[in-house]
């Protein structure tokens, strides 16, 4: 018996078995590569669901914090103020009853305040028509500062009172006064990104309309003497809802129509 001979064919064998076993094993992860879905661009996500968007906000690609605190008005700022009789209780507010009340069109357009608010209405022009609330009775404006509303919150609103015949007769108001810019510039969460955190949470369902997209802030830290507000993207959908979130985190903010104390995850 040739014992070289058959040591060799054994060699052959298994070597030929080796490169087999090699092959079966590249052909099988490839196929498992090949069964992994990518995943679909959001666009296409969103449009697979019908979810329409208009054109998405041309803005700065960096904004900051701000540390903001809440203004006490004065007797003396007050004493200017013509035909309205004010209360400025603590302070931080001023509650004014009007001499003469303003009648509003039975279809309210926020032009029909705004000569009134810039001639009578402390920083008025700093102030925008939120909403009209016809169940209260209100019409609400939030202050703004370089363009962006703050958003929900009690600290810098204008909220005008009706009476039964549909004229304002009174209002409360309080202002934010500018600290500081905090921090160095940070890099904004692209428009679409914010528009992805929604589609991922779940928040934009299918045949939805992302009517408006803006920027502005939201209270990030409610201090004693002073707020830190952080840069807010606001999407509004279907024209009724607000949805929020974080311009530089990316995560959605929990905020709701009265009330803005702080984010939360």
């Amino acid at each position: 018996m040739d014992w070289s001979r058959i040591k060799t064919i054994f060699i052959l064998t298994f070597l030929v078995l080796d490169i087999y076993l090699v092959y079966q094993f590249m052909n099988t992860r490839d196929a498992a590569q090949y069964e992994i879905p990518k995943e679909a661009p959001l666009e296409e996500k969103l449009k697979n669901d019908d979810i329409t968007y208009g054109e998405l906000p041309d803005t700065k690609k960096k904004e900051q914090y701000l540390s903001v605190r809440t203004k006490v008005f004065t007797t003396e700022e007050m004493a200017k103020v013509k035909g309205q009789t004010v209360s400025l209780g603590d302070g931080t507010s001023i509650e004014a009853k009007l001499e003469k009340p303003i009648k509003l069109t039975s279809k309210f357009q926020p032009a029909e305040l705004s000569t009134f608010i810039k001639g009578n209405i402390f920083a008025g022009e700093q102030y925008k028509f939120w909403n009209k609330n016809d169940e209260a009775r209100t019409i609400t404006y939030y202050q703004e500062y370089d363009n962006k509303t703050f958003y929900y919150n009690s600290n810098s609103k204008l909220t005008f009172f009706l009476n039964d015949n549909n004229e304002v007769t009174s209002y409360k108001q309080t202002y934010l006064e500018i600290i500081d810019e905090l921090s160095d510039a940070e890099e904004l969460l692209p428009p679409l990104r914010a528009l992805e955190t929604l589609y991922k949470k779940g928040l934009l369902k299918p045949k939805s309309k992302i009517t408006d997209f803006e920027l502005g802030y939201s209270t990030l830290v409610s201090l004693t003497a002073s707020h830190v507000v952080t840069p807010t993207w606001r999407i509004e959908v279907n024209g009724k809802e607000n949805l929020f979130v974080h311009a530089f985190e990316g995560r959605v903010i929990p905020l709701y129509d009265g009330e803005n104390k702080t984010t939360t995850e």
